[in-house]
């Protein structure tokens, strides 16, 4: 498999950003969502947090580095559909990447509002540069919990959808997603 996305399918380098997000990103949200529980003599009330913070520097790290990618390489040419479906497929895609980057912000919102940086697993800091704000951390908390859950209900779509073309379509998305090419004869319907 080659690095770079050619016209029939993405390149393992796509791939390998698709497929190391996608469980980073729902185990994210499992993660947030265990921890709202968590009581204050609990062990992992201050763990938790840590983990969740520096995962999150490093997704949005990886989140900017897809895009960049994302930039310079071609797109695999969409399977045949209707026009309104390709439509809704790019504005899908679009709204995926702006929520993971406004949750990345809300959640820096949140973990700097009280002017300390962001420790990220003692590799390195994330300093605080925008705090003071009033109720900062409760209005960045709220968008945070919103948009995640906002989020989720867009992954469940896009996981659905990519099996809709896979076993009702019969077409190359979930291929091409795979890094694959088509399959041999393969038939649009």
């Amino acid at each position: 498999m080659q690095s770079r996305n050619s016209n029939t399918h993405y390149g393992w380098v796509a791939v390998v950003f698709h497929w190391l997000m996608a469980p980073v990103v729902i185990g994210m949200f499992a993660l947030g969502w265990w921890m709202v529980g968590l009581g204050y003599y609990d062990p992992w009330y201050r763990q938790g947090p840590d983990i969740h913070k520096s995962v999150g520097i490093l997704l949005l790290l990886l989140l900017i580095a897809r895009l960049l990618w994302r930039a310079v390489n071609v797109s695999p040419a969409p399977e045949p559909a209707p026009r309104w479906q390709q439509r809704a497929a790019n504005v899908a895609h679009g709204v995926l990447y702006l929520l993971l980057i406004a949750i990345c912000i809300t959640g820096y919102l949140i973990s700097t509002a009280d002017g300390r940086a962001i420790e990220v697993f003692n590799w390195f800091r994330v300093p605080a540069t925008i705090q003071g704000l009033e109720n900062q951390e409760d209005i960045a908390g709220t968008l945070h919990e919103w948009l995640a859950w906002t989020l989720m209900g867009l992954v469940v779509l896009h996981g659905l959808a990519a099996f809709k073309h896979h076993f009702v379509n019969r077409d190359n998305t979930l291929r091409k997603m795979l890094g694959l090419g088509p399959k041999s004869g393969s038939v649009h319907r």
